[in-house]
């Protein structure tokens, strides 16, 4: 009851007129959840597929079993989409970060929706640099009580506290391709955080249906408990379609599409017929344009966006350079096999399968049976 009420008083704090007055960043119901996307590509069958097959065939021997797996199989498809969803962009050659820059650790705390973070997650998903996630709850912070720094994203490597989206990345750059100047593409880095941001929320909450849309997935994915998220859904909904109103007065926006249009189209002509801003491969303002639009890219909005404008084009090679997420995801793997299986089960990937997720596509599962040899039973089971 007591963090129910702590969302009821967020949500009214982000409506009332002095929360306007402050900067996008700083508005509490806009930083906990700005743009979202209510669909996420699952096509991550290759993994997905081996998984459920090698479930499915464990214990043979019972028809009860038999059946009983393939419910399992059947009844887990939806939630093993969610944790597979990163793995399912296509493979493309991804920059090589530079040798000397391998840390051991790198955590990312974030709001699965925030567009800011999304900036840091393609920059490190663009140089395949293997990252943990922590979901913050927006309500209470706890996640993030052991930092002075009170917004996200925060990035942790080996240690070492980041903050700020566009510094967290400067700096990363600096790492992984040191020797080449951060501020190339600045000025088109500065009209994503001062403009391009400023756009998108009024598009996402333009009508009722378009706010629902967008909470849907920000209280699937985010940080909530069950009361949390039901009012996340469809208070936080109906509360920011009324915000949306007041922040485009306040940006002088008078038709959402039209300014959302004319910004595609702005960023369309600055590529001056080349493959990305970068060239022939992405610099640091085509990650930051991918990363504040991957979130919406499924919305209403960013499908009308997308249908009529130019920006379709680069945003698919947008995506193929990118490539597959490197976020780890041992752990909510490990609980799904469980969950499937009621047994001990784990991935062990190639030697030579890669770094971070894409090497989950290279693993072969098997559920430990009681025939097994329990010298075989270590940690979460055995591969096949």
């Amino acid at each position: 009851m007591k963090r129910f009420s702590g969302l009821n008083r967020a949500i009214s704090r982000a409506t009332q007129p002095a929360a306007l007055t402050a900067g996008p960043t700083h508005d509490r119901i806009l930083h906990t959840a700005p743009y979202s996307t209510t669909t996420t590509t699952t096509s991550s069958s290759p993994f997905k597929s081996r998984f459920l097959w090698h479930h499915a065939i464990a214990n043979p021997s019972s028809g009860h079993r038999t059946r009983s797996a393939a419910a399992n199989a059947v009844a887990g498809t939806m939630m093993f989409s969610v944790a597979a969803s990163t793995l399912a962009e296509e493979v493309h050659a991804k920059e090589v970060p530079s040798k000397n820059f391998n840390p051991k650790e790198v955590v990312l705390y974030q709001y699965e929706a925030c567009p800011f973070c999304n900036k840091v997650k393609a920059f490190l998903d663009y140089y395949d640099i293997p990252y943990k996630v922590v979901e913050v709850n927006p309500i209470n912070k706890k996640e993030i009580k052991w930092s002075d720094y009170k917004k996200v994203p925060i990035l942790v490597v080996d240690g070492e506290q980041m903050v700020d989206s566009s510094e967290i990345i400067d700096k990363l750059f600096l790492r992984v391709r040191p020797g080449t100047p951060v501020d190339l593409g600045l000025e088109w880095r500065r009209w994503v955080d001062n403009h391009l941001v400023h756009v998108l929320s009024p598009n996402i909450y333009r009508s009722p249906s378009e706010a629902l849309e967008s909470f849907d997935y920000i209280a699937t994915q985010g940080n909530f408990s069950f009361t949390e998220r039901i009012m996340a859904k469809y208070a936080g909904a109906a509360a920011m379609y009324f915000v949306s109103k007041k922040l485009k007065k306040r940006h002088n926006i008078t038709d959402e599409r039209a300014a959302l249009y004319e910004a595609a189209e702005k960023w369309v002509d600055a590529l001056n017929g080349q493959k990305f801003l970068g060239g022939s491969k992405p610099n640091l303002a085509d990650l930051a344009v991918f990363g504040v639009l991957k979130p919406i890219r499924y919305l209403k909005s960013g499908r009308d966006m997308v249908e009529h404008t130019r920006i379709g084009e680069w945003y698919s090679r947008m995506e193929s350079e990118v490539g597959k997420s490197s976020r780890v995801m041992e752990q909510k793997l490990e609980l799904l096999c469980c969950l499937f299986s009621h047994r001990d089960c784990i991935e062990e990937p190639e030697k030579d399968s890669g770094r971070g997720p894409e090497r989950l596509l290279n693993v072969k599962w098997r559920v430990l049976s009681p025939d097994n040899d329990p010298k075989n039973r270590k940690g979460f089971g055995q591969r096949t």
